[in-house]
Formats: C-alpha cells, sequence, structure tokens
C-alpha cells in the first residue's frame, strides 16, 4: 500500500532533505516550511528512518480535511479506525501544531482529539488506552492551518537527531541533523581532512565518523514504527542487516577534534568511545589560537560559544578577533564555516564571509558564515610611515 507522509526537519534544510528523500526513492516530493511531504509504501518510511541524516520525524499521514472548531476536530479524529493501527492497550499521546490556526487554545483542541481517539476505541474495543506524555507507545501529530487538518502517526518515536550515540553533553549541544547538514553544505566529503578546533562534546565529529564509515544514523536505536500494528519485522531486520553489512571498519578517517576546555575534550571522548568510533577521529586539548592545521587544506567546522560556554558578550569580542589572526596567519587554503547566532562574528574576525545562510539549531536562529581562507589574498600589515 502506499501512504502519504511529512518529513519534519529544521528550517533551511527543506532542499537538502528534498534531495536525500529522492536518493531513497521516494514519489511526489514537495517542500514546505520546516519539511517535506513525500509518498511511498511503508518500506520507503523504515529506510527513511534508517538513513535519513536531515530528518528530525517522519510522520504517516491518517486523515486531512477543513475544520471551523474543535468539534470538527473531534470528529475528523473520532472517523478514524486507530484499532487498525495500534492497540488499546499501548499508550498515547497527542501533539498540536498550529500555524494560522483561528482556534483559541490549542491545549482544548489537543482534549478535543484525545476524547476522539479514546471514543472510538471505546466503540470498537469497549474500553480506552491511557495517555502517556513523556515516553508513549504510539504518538499522534496534528496540523493545524488556517481552515485544514492534518493527522499523523509519528513512524520515528524519539527525534530522529537523537542517534543512540552521544550520552554525555556540555550546554546547548548542537542538534545531530544539523551538524550533518552544515558538512553536506560545507561540500566536505569522506576521506577530505575535517577540523572541528571548538569541538563540544563532538557532534560534528560524530556525524562526519558515521559518514566517513558509511554507517546508518538509525542503525542503533529503535522506532515508533515498531510498535504500530502494520510493522513488518521481518522486512526491517533484512533492511536493517544490510544497513549494518556495508558499514566500513573503524580506521582513522583524517577527522581532527580540539576544544579549549579540557571537560569538552573529554567528553567528546566518552562519546566517540561509547560509539565505537574513536579510533575514526584525533583529539586534542588546544586553545582555537593554538591550533597547528593537521593538512595544507581541508575543512573547518566550528559551532563557537555564544555566551553560552564562554560568558560575557565582552569575552567573545575580544576572541574573535583572534580567531580572525589565526584563520589569516595559519589556514591558508583552508574553507571554514562557523554557525552562531552572533552576527557580530565576521566584523569583528576582520573576515568578509562568501556565503550567509540562515539556519535554525533549535528555536534559536542562526548563521551559517563560509570563510575560504584563499592563500596570498589575506591583508597585508601596512608598512611604517
Amino acid at each position: 500500500m502506499h501512504y502519504q507522509f511529512f518529513a519534519t526537519c529544521p528550517r533551511g534544510l527543506e532542499n537538502l532533505l528534498v534531495e536525500e528523500l529522492a536518493s531513497l526513492n521516494a514519489r511526489q516530493i514537495k517542500p514546505t516550511d520546516g519539511g517535506v511531504g513525500f509518498a511511498g509504501d511503508m518500506l520507503l518510511v523504515y529506510r527513511a528512518n534508517l538513513e535519513s541524516r536531515i530528518a528530525t520525524r517522519i510522520l504517516l499521514q491518517v486523515g486531512k480535511g477543513r475544520y471551523a472548531n474543535e468539534d470538527d476536530l473531534y470528529q475528523a479524529a473520532f472517523n478514524i479506525d486507530w484499532n487498525q493501527w495500534f492497540d488499546v492497550r499501548q499508550n498515547f499521546m497527542v501533539k498540536v501544531t498550529g500555524v494560522k490556526c483561528p482556534l483559541k487554545s490549542l491545549e482544548f483542541a489537543t482534549l478535543r482529539i484525545k476524547d476522539a481517539v479514546c471514543d472510538r476505541f471505546r466503540q470498537e474495543v469497549g474500553s480506552r488506552p491511557s495517555i502517556d506524555t513523556r515516553e508513549p507507545d504510539v504518538r499522534l501529530h496534528a496540523y493545524l492551518a488556517a481552515e485544514e487538518y492534518q493527522l499523523y502517526l509519528d513512524t520515528s518515536g524519539n527525534p530522529l537527531y537523537q542517534r543512540g550515540l552521544r550520552r554525555a553533553s556540555i550546554e546547548a549541544p548542537l542538534r545531530e541533523n544539523l551538524a550533518a547538514a552544515i558538512l553536506r553544505l560545507s561540500g566536505w566529503q569522506p576521506g577530505m581532512p575535517l577540523l572541528d578546533p571548538m569541538c563540544g562534546s563532538g557532534t560534528f565529529l560524530l556525524e562526519a565518523a558515521m559518514m566517513a564509515l558509511d554507517i546508518a544514523p538509525g542503525s542503533g536505536r529503535d522506532f515508533g514504527f515498531e510498535r504500530l500494528k502494520n510493522y513488518n519485522a521481518g522486512a526491517w531486520q533484512s533492511l536493517l542487516k544490510q544497513a549494518r553489512s556495508r558499514a566500513k571498519p573503524v580506521s582513522f578517517q583524517k577527522i581532527y577534534g580540539s576544544d579549549a576546555d579540557l571537560r569538552a575534550v573529554r567528553v567528546s571522548r566518552q562519546n566517540l568511545q561509547q560509539a565505537g568510533l574513536l579510533d575514526a577521529v584525533q583529539l586534542a586539548h588546544t586553545e582555537f589560537t593554538a591550533v597547528v592545521p593537521p593538512t595544507p587544506e581541508g575543512t573547518l567546522v566550528a559551532n563557537p560559544p555564544y555566551g553560552v560556554r564562554i560568558g560575557e558578550d565582552e569575552d567573545l569580542a575580544a576572541l574573535y578577533p583572534k580567531m580572525g589572526e589565526t584563520l589569516k596567519k595559519k589556514f591558508a587554503g583552508w574553507n571554514t564555516y562557523f554557525l552562531t547566532n552572533d552576527l557580530r562574528m565576521p566584523k569583528l574576525m576582520r573576515l568578509a564571509p562568501s556565503k550567509r545562510t540562515p539556519l535554525f539549531n533549535g528555536p534559536l536562529e542562526c548563521r551559517l558564515f563560509e570563510v575560504k581562507m584563499v592563500a596570498g589574498s589575506n591583508r597585508k600589515e601596512k608598512p611604517d610611515a
């Protein structure tokens, strides 16, 4: 059977997600703000959950139509035979998102949809499932526009950026799907040297190592589709086996990470070790200004502290010029990429970015600054008068 799906992603990454879904042979691909609609069978959804580095969730559409009030939403949810999708003994939750939604309370809309699901189960099997908002077996999503609703079953469970790899983190960690997207946007390819001189908890390093070794990002976790009634365990295990068999043995992949904070280096090492990827990466405890390029050319990616890990704006204003000087002196021939929500950064580094890509790290609006350190083009010091 063929279904309609919607893959959510951080805003700004829709085009990358379109490319990814096309490579998985999805059909009827339609990007929109914050995600991509597509069509296919359940095997495609298994593959998308397993292979997508960019998506946040893969949602299966079970209903859509027009509405004017909460009673319309109740009726729409009541009309769906939920018992064909999951068992009354499983618990569930409902999440409602509205854009230009005319309803006064999304909480009340959520309650009405929950009631409808429970009432439909009562009619079908004589009892109702329980609610669990923390770790539900099944997640339902409702998207409310000005006049139209869409109801979805979540096939992912926990968000897909939770790869099941990073156990420890420091403040304000970078989300894995955003890190993977930045690596793609930078043009970095496995086999090319990659350096993260502000590695934090090691997200860029983990994502790059998985890409370099062809490890499917979902090969070490479970998914929401495994708890639906139409789950085909044999088909899923076959896909998973194929994905795991193509992964390369772990060896050094010219991926380098360092941080001025010894605690961050320890956390990165711990995460890489737990993921079985420590041998793919070289780690060091080094200040940005003391970093030595490991190769004459390569890609540098960094998510610098923006007031969270270092302190106040004055500290950053003093750090940025030093970072700029380090890049000019040592990194000619490197392409560098900085994700930050501090828009002063390039000016204070005294470097002109060739691209400024708007991206979101969770709710935080950021910019990905591309600065190509071309050999011989940096400003020369003025001679003494």
